[in-house]
This record gives structure tokens, C-alpha cells and sequence, in this order.
């Protein structure tokens, strides 16, 4: 099955380590299973002054993600994401080539409920 999966990263190359800050991390690692390929977008939402995980969630919603995989996400990224059927998945800071080995070998676990709300940090 094909699928879109975006990461919140540090980086833009599979060595970056994954960002544990969803709303506030500077890109979005996204990988097509279907091609291999890897799209790097700038997260809009780390410059907002507050709402950053809803602007960032939206970003990802416009790019027609199936899956994200972030530390957390805020209650309302949270809303955004679940209202679309995307479906997020929870994991540490590593390197992005492991996590998506991790996430192949359903080693990581589906986030079911937000995390804390981070206002304007």
C-alpha cells in the first residue's frame, strides 16, 4: 500500500534527527513508499507566533499525508489531523533512516490522545 509519511526533523537528509516538536520543528521529512522519494518542505508553523501545530497540520492536510510521526502533537493539531484520517505515531529523537525502519516494523506507537498544549513558546 502507498503511503505518505511526514516526519517533523531537524534536518532535511535521513541522517537528520527526528524534531520531538511538532509545531515548532523546522522541517517535514516527507516519504512516499510507493517511489522512495523524499520531499523537504519548510514547517510554516515554527515562526507563528501561537497555533503553530494548526499550521503546521495544515501544511501537512494540504500535502495529503497518510501518516505523521512527531513526539507529540497539541490538542488541536491533534483535532486537525484526526478529523483528516491521518493517523501519527509517536517516536524519540533519532536518526530519520531509523525511524522509518521502526515505523516499517510497527515499532512505533499510534498517538490516541494530544499531548499538552506548548502556547507560544
Amino acid at each position: 500500500m502507498m503511503m505518505k509519511i511526514a516526519i517533523s526533523s531537524v534536518g532535511s537528509s535521513m541522517d537528520s534527527m527526528l524534531d520531538v516538536r511538532f509545531g515548532r520543528c523546522k522541517y517535514f521529512q516527507i516519504h512516499d513508499t510507493d517511489s522512495g522519494k523524499v520531499k523537504v518542505i519548510e514547517n510554516k508553523g515554527q515562526l507563528s507566533g501561537g497555533g503553530a501545530g494548526i499550521a503546521a497540520a495544515q501544511q501537512l492536510i494540504n500535502e495529503r499525508i497518510d501518516i505523521i510521526i512527531t513526539g507529540s502533537l497539541g490538542p488541536n493539531a491533534f483535532e486537525l489531523i484526526n478529523k483528516a484520517g491521518i493517523k501519527a505515531y509517536k517516536c524519540e529523537a533519532m536518526p530519520i533512516n531509523i525511524v522509518l525502519e521502526k515505523f516499517k516494523n510497527s515499532k512505533l506507537e499510534e498517538i490516541k490522545v494530544a499531548g499538552k498544549a506548548h502556547h507560544g513558546m
